[in-house]
């Protein structure tokens, strides 16, 4: 089975995580999309962090697709790290083929994820494009450091078969919903 791991904090949950889920089921032929719904990103201001089970709900009434699962697992586990969540999950999900789903805003600043080099050795990385980010992503410390393991977006379904470090820049369909947008337009 060949499963992407998308996190976040989906405060709140939206369209625009919806289209990079299917198109990252679609292009890397993958059986199924996890959202990993965080406790709160410890890089994120969490003062307008909605509780995790409200989130969490949200997420799921949004899906729609029965291979877009959605969970919350990571409170549970006292997970704070997200190489915390992804190591766990390599180790007891033997057998499954993981990729990690992140935005270019995301892999922009990833060199300042704790253990980020780890994360990048644990799973292959599959980097969506996301409006203001196209140009940085791709040039940014952590692409840089990883430039010799990236998989040519054209053999991006080969993606979840690479051993880690492995990594792809995918182009495609931009949403310009961001959830800081949403949240700052209901305090409007």
């Amino acid at each position: 089975m060949r499963i992407g791991l998308f996190g976040g904090s989906f405060n709140p949950p939206h369209e625009g995580h919806l289209l990079v889920s299917r198109q990252v089921l679609k292009r890397l032929g993958l059986d199924a999309v996890w959202w990993l719904v965080t406790p709160g990103n410890p890089l994120k201001d969490k003062s307008q962090l909605a509780p995790l089970a409200n989130r969490v709900a949200a997420a799921r009434k949004l899906v729609e697709r029965p291979n877009v699962h959605v969970t919350g697992f990571e409170a549970a586990h006292g997970f704070r790290y997200t190489y915390d969540t992804l190591h766990y999950l390599k180790r007891t999900l033997p057998g499954r083929k993981l990729v990690w789903i992140m935005g270019a805003d995301n892999f922009a600043t990833f060199h300042h994820w704790e253990r980020w080099r780890d994360i990048a050795n644990l799973m292959p990385l599959a980097i969506y494009v996301r409006p203001g980010s196209a140009r940085q992503a791709p040039f940014g410390k952590a692409a840089i450091n990883l430039a010799k393991y990236r998989l040519d977006e054209s053999d991006a379904c080969l993606l979840p078969d690479q051993p880690a470090p492995a990594w792809t820049y995918l182009h495609g369909f931009m949403s310009g919903l961001s959830s800081s947008s949403i949240r700052a337009e209901k305090r409007a």
